[in-house]
């Protein structure tokens, strides 16, 4: 298993000049590998092979006056640089063959982008030196604040500039098992905008709304940002003011993340969760709420720390009725909306909405894994019929949908729980 450790870089000031020509050339090598590519389709030649662009736009471009300069930088950086392209045009042409979302072709980078990268392998000849320093090609030895050791030699490092202006050190280091010690609990997981996250056994993480709560300074920070003549020195330190509050929301989500998967993971031996349409809610009105809560993020780390120290991971299907389904008689409600919290089955039953819907996900799970069954993914086109029970003939003391004041729930669409 392939992981990533990030850690902070502070270079010095002629480092960072180095940095930002580095950043320059793999962003023109880039730029002139698209071009080439676009010239070659509109006069009606063919593809330019993988080899033939290295040709032409690092190796033969360096010996012209107009890019002399492009041996400043390493050229592994630059061939990285191409190898990015090369992967963006075959995203593209596999589009509908891939796993993933439909992309479109390659566009130029800018030079005003906010977020730079560039990346060196094991070619480059990178390495740690016995001070602790990241001793890059080209650049120098750059002082990295260690937060932990690498498990193994890294096979690349990324060196990222985001847009607060802070510098990263990305290693990939390929990562064995690490198995932790069986325990018998296994756990259902819902997750929700009230409480980030509720566990079948009745445990409820708060969700501490991260962006909600720098909201007041973001907008001042926002409106000095508006005031700035645009192009000014002064409008450039606004808008790093505005980045660096971004950056602080965003790593404490990410620490909060790590911290609620680590425990999640080490507690329990199997975890259990719905596969949400975050993408889908995030065009609702819902939608600043569903980015500050991080589902999607914090769904990933579970599942690869799943993977690595020994546990069962397993995503149920978007379409199971998970609040709607009385975890005591199997009855399913004819209709769920957002503002009931709890509700009363017809078999005497008192549930609390979250706590039922993370336990029937539990058990929904125990289920798919012992007959060795993975969820249906969402194709779009039509959709599957609905079963009778979910067509809302069961009835409960839930309110019906469409009565005035209801939201229906965040969910792929409007049956689902």
């Amino acid at each position: 298993m392939q992981l990533r450790y990030n850690f902070r870089l502070y270079p010095t000031a002629g480092q960072r000049v180095a940095l930002a020509r580095a950043f320059g050339c793999a962003r023109v090598v880039f730029n002139d590998g698209l071009r080439a590519r676009s010239d070659a389709r509109d006069a009606g030649l063919p593809y330019i092979s993988d080899g033939e662009l290295s040709k032409r736009v690092i190796t033969e471009a360096r010996k012209t006056p107009d890019r002399s300069w492009l041996g400043e930088a390493s050229a592994v950086v630059l061939q990285q640089a191409l190898a990015d392209l090369n992967q963006a045009f075959r995203n593209f042409f596999d589009t509908g063959k891939r796993k993933g979302p439909k992309v479109g072709p390659p566009r130029f980078r800018s030079r005003k982008d906010n977020r730079e990268a560039i990346r060196f392998t094991r070619n480059a000849r990178f390495c740690v030196t016995p001070g602790g320093r990241l001793r890059l090609p080209k650049i120098g030895d750059v002082e990295v604040r260690w937060s932990r050791a690498l498990p193994a030699d890294p096979s690349s490092v990324t060196v990222v500039k985001d847009a607060a202006g802070r510098y990263f050190a990305s290693f990939v280091v390929e990562a064995g098992e690490r198995p932790l010690a069986p325990v018998d609990a296994e756990t259902g997981i819902d997750l929700g905008l009230g409480h980030f996250a509720v566990l079948s056994n009745g445990r409820k993480i708060d969700s501490p709304r991260f962006l909600r709560r720098a909201e007041k300074k973001l907008k001042k920070l926002q409106q000095a940002l508006a005031r700035k003549a645009k192009g000014s020195n002064n409008r450039a330190k606004a808008r790093r003011k505005v980045a660096r509050q971004h950056a602080k929301v965003a790593d404490a989500r990410r620490e909060f993340h790590h911290r609620q998967s680590t425990r999640i993971v080490r507690e329990n031996q199997a975890i259990y969760v719905e596969d949400l349409a975050v993408a889908g809610l995030a065009r609702t009105r819902l939608a600043k709420s569903t980015h500050d809560a991080g589902w999607s993020q914090f769904v990933t780390m579970l599942e690869y720390k799943a993977a690595l120290y020994g546990r069962t991971f397993h995503r149920i299907d978007r379409w199971f009725p998970s609040s709607k389904l009385c975890s005591d008689c199997g009855a399913v409600a004819g209709s769920m909306p957002l503002n009931v919290r709890e509700w009363t089955c017809l078999c005497g039953a008192v549930h609390d909405r979250d706590v039922n819907a993370a336990r029937n996900i539990l058990a929904a799970g125990r289920r798919q894994v012992a007959a060795g069954r993975k969820p249906v993914p969402e194709m779009g086109g039509k959709r599957r019929p609905k079963t009778p029970v979910e067509t809302g003939k069961t009835r409960t003391s839930a309110p019906r949908r469409g009565e005035k004041g209801t939201v229906e729930e965040a969910g792929s669409h409007r049956g689902a729980a």
